[in-house]
């Protein structure tokens, strides 16, 4: 069995007039042979066996001159007769005993797979990488059976990576379904996570290199994201605890907040809100409290100049409108190119189907640094996640509603979900819980009053989005800060005599934002040592979230 075979830019061949046009397709394999490709399937569906076979050896002459294999889709019969390095099987092609054993323990052998049970058997019979998909919804391959997305994805790798038979860890994956130069890196990050023991070894690529007008640019091109961080990655760091006592922690966090309000009120970078009418106005208010620059703008059409500005995006749920989402997901992809931070606040996300569906769009549309939302939000965001949750309980509305699970059973659900997702994930409530998967926090500053006006939560991701923007080195310290901003200005507006409900609290707390961030200037501002801040390192399984 073959297993020192570099899967990772998988060329499948498209000769279709609708993907390949009027170019020879020896040639655009040649090209991208040069760009990079470490792999290549010769895939035809309509031609004869001796043109196949034909044009199968031009092929591996071709693969042969860069020794790079050349594997024919089903037919192991053509590749017999071209004599190449091997066979890619569907599900309804020869079974791969029977391959393997015309073609002998030399030959590379792919299975196609989209499901647990698939991959098993085609383990289980010898097969020696796995095409795991589809992934989106494609053009070039009309017989799908279905589209597994990002979360059949992980749970095939998760399967495989847990099994105790060692072939099973061996096996090669390669996933497959519309990707492209947009998403090849969110879609390496997101399956590279801790969320699976064993990480993706390669992508498939159709159209984004065969319709490609020069394909070996196209390839290099692919190559090169391949072997770089992602934008949202490029200035920030993993995932650490920098000290090993609470207090050194604690007195870190202190510091760290103190150059994070600092670092925004002399960067006062863009905040770009797309959120609902209800809460723009007191959303770009206390954007100028603390020092940022707001911009209300639901038009995806500006998203790509504004993300060349440095800022950060909110992207607010509340009005989950079709044409919102369509606006939504080109200011994402716009923000991820630029590497610009993203909130994403999935307001009452498990309250209807549609949102549930809204969900679902916008997990897929591109990468989120931070993920927002009170308990039943973020469950659901689980959910869409691929996560099944103890609770079945259904959300109404964007209230919050009695807690369903205890503190170290939510830090359990944030810090999961944030380890699988590899970005933050803040639950608000009483006590907010935050985490990347590593670090997990608890902060309990605030003032009950925030739950009694409008727009609190919203205009707390309009804060977040501006801090990572400002700090982007460490997003997670980044969004403590912001939160101990926000909620220890809330608590010094909430004692004031001129404040008497909600109504007075509103002006009183932009006030107060904006006298910590002044204060903030200063060496050592007393509510500094006001935080409520707890470390919480070892999170322990609280049985509430199980892999699908």
């Amino acid at each position: 069995m073959a297993t020192k075979v570099d899967y990772s830019l998988y060329l499948v061949t498209d000769s279709t007039e609708a993907i390949l046009g009027s170019k020879d397709l020896v040639q655009v394999v040649e090209q991208a042979l040069k760009g990079g490709v470490t792999i290549v399937q010769y895939r035809d569906k309509k031609s004869d066996t001796g043109f196949f076979i034909e044009t199968g050896k031009r092929l591996h002459q071709v693969c042969q001159k860069y020794n790079i294999p050349l594997l024919i889709n089903d037919r192991v019969d053509v590749a017999l007769a071209v004599g190449c390095e091997g066979v890619h099987l569907g599900q309804d092609d020869m079974d791969i005993t029977s391959a393997r054993q015309l073609l002998g323990k030399t030959k590379i052998i792919g299975a196609t797979v989209s499901s647990t049970q698939e991959a098993e058997i085609a383990v289980k019979a010898g097969a020696d990488y796995l095409g795991i998909g589809t992934l989106y919804a494609t053009s070039t391959k009309k017989d799908t059976k279905s589209i597994i997305g990002i979360n059949g994805i992980r749970q095939i790798l998760r399967y495989l990576g847990y099994q105790e038979d060692q072939k099973f860890k061996d096996v090669k994956t390669v996933c497959i379904g519309g990707i492209n130069a947009s998403n090849l890196q969110r879609i390496i990050f997101q399956l590279s996570g801790s969320c699976s023991p064993r990480a993706i070894n390669g992508v498939a690529i159709v159209s984004a290199i065969m319709a490609a007008q020069d394909p070996e640019s196209a390839s290099s091109n692919l190559k090169s994201l391949l072997n770089s961080p992602p934008p949202w990655k490029a200035k920030s760091t993993e995932p650490h605890f920098w000290h090993e006592k609470e207090a050194d922690e604690f007195t870190h966090i202190k510091t760290q907040t103190l150059k994070a309000i600092r670092a925004v009120a002399s960067t006062s970078p863009l905040s770009h809100n797309m959120t609902n009418l209800v809460v723009q106005n007191i959303s770009a208010n206390i954007a100028l409290a603390i020092g940022a620059s707001p911009i209300m703008s639901n038009n995806g059409a500006e998203a790509a100049d504004l993300a060349k500005l440095g800022g950060g995006l909110v992207i607010n749920m509340g009005t989950a409108t079709p044409d919102a989402l369509a606006n939504h997901r080109k200011a994402v992809e716009a923000y991820n190119a630029a590497g610009g931070p993203i909130v994403l606040d999935p307001v009452g996300a498990g309250a209807t189907s549609a949102r549930k569906a809204a969900l679902a769009f916008l997990l897929a549309s591109g990468y989120f640094d931070l993920i927002k939302g009170n308990e039943r939000e973020i469950l659901s965001v689980a959910r869409a996640c691929g996560f099944t949750i103890s609770d079945a309980s259904q959300q109404r509305g964007v209230d919050s509603g009695t807690a369903l699970y205890t503190t170290p059973q939510k830090c359990r659900i944030v810090s999961r979900l944030a380890a699988c997702e590899r970005n933050i994930i803040l639950m608000t409530g009483a006590t907010d819980i935050i985490s990347d998967g590593v670090r997990t926090y608890t902060i309990s500053n605030g003032s009950h009053y925030l739950g009694l006006i409008t727009g609190s939560g919203c205009s707390l991701g309009t804060t977040l989005a501006a801090y990572m923007a400002a700090n982007p080195g460490d997003k997670l310290l980044a969004a403590v800060a912001g939160i101990l901003h926000y909620e220890i200005a809330a608590e010094y507006a909430a004692k004031r005599q001129d404040v008497q409900g909600p109504g007075t609290f509103v002006p009183a707390f932009i006030d107060e934002l904006y006298n910590r961030r002044v204060e903030g200037d200063g060496s050592d501002p007393a509510w500094i040592h006001e935080l409520k801040v707890g470390t919480v390192k070892e999170v322990p399984d609280a049985g509430v979230l199980k892999d699908v």
